[in-house]
């Protein structure tokens, strides 16, 4: 029986990741929907947490509010990817635009971002690590206030993500710019709220062993989001598919920490 020695457990998981990705690789090959990638990476961070729980050391009500937490957060967003991007569902553009520039190297450049999606998964489950394996006994302020800003986080985002479909699910709507609710405040409500509810772990897990670890959630998606394959790649195809109305939107509304909005500039007669 495999111990509970951390790295032990990280290798091990992110070593079945490996396998997944490259399963979910040879998949989106026929479907030709790499937002299924996506889905591999909730699904997998699910599996890799209840493999955490099982074998690490830690309080059992703990564990068991841990595997609540990301059975919530996890299940939902990949179901919400499952329905909407995939099942049916033309690929996402952002993934049209990837294969475009990758060019001739498609399939290997998709091959190696299908096993980022394994690194990630190993790098995103160490905070659920750490929280698992507080030696303190159940449940301080300290883990309430985590638990608060998770609920903001996963109920922000589900909103977001609601908000946006049932916008692009009315026709008449194909070309335009959702502002409704959530995004009458930020352009990517969704991103913002992902990435608050990353920083629940960090609350959650204060004065832990490994709690520097946990800054790793907020941090790495933070730049993801920011500066990798959130916001740059959802701006470009949103400027190229709906022009002026999105920048626009661009000059009046913030990217990505909700606010109120910003005066429509003046209009030359």
């Amino acid at each position: 029986m495999i111990g509970s020695d951390p790295l032990v457990l990280i290798l091990t998981g992110y070593l079945a990741m490996i396998a997944t990705m490259a399963g979910l690789w040879l998949l989106q090959i026929r479907i030709r929907n790499a937002s299924i990638a996506d889905v591999g990476w909730c699904a997998g961070l699910i599996a890799t947490v209840l493999w955490y729980v099982s074998r690490a050391s830690g309080d059992l009500e703990r564990k068991a509010l841990i595997v609540v937490m990301v059975l919530i957060y996890a299940g939902r967003l990949g179901g919400h990817i499952l329905i909407n991007r995939v099942i049916g569902k033309v690929e996402d553009a952002r993934y049209r635009y990837l294969r475009m520039q990758w060019g001739d190297s498609e399939r290997s450049m998709m091959f190696g971002y299908f096993q980022l999606q394994a690194v990630a998964i190993a790098v995103f489950s160490l905070p659920f690590l750490v929280v698992i394996q507080n030696p303190r006994p159940p449940f301080s302020l300290w883990e309430l206030g985590g638990l608060l800003i998770w609920i903001m986080g996963v109920a922000g985002e589900a909103a977001a993500d609601r908000q946006l479909a049932r916008f692009r699910a009315k026709s008449w709507n194909h070309d335009r710019v959702c502002r409704d609710g959530l995004w009458f405040y930020s352009r990517h409500p969704n991103y913002f709220f992902e990435w608050l509810h990353w920083w629940a772990y960090v609350v959650m897990a204060i004065g832990a062993p490994g709690w520097p670890l946990t800054l790793i959630g907020p941090i790495a998606m933070g730049w993801a989001l920011l500066k990798v394959t959130g916001i740059p790649l959802a701006e470009r195809q949103a400027l190229a598919s709906r022009g002026e109305e999105y920048r626009i939107y661009q000059r009046t509304t913030n990217a990505f920490v909700p606010g109120f909005p910003r005066p429509r500039p003046a209009t030359r007669d």
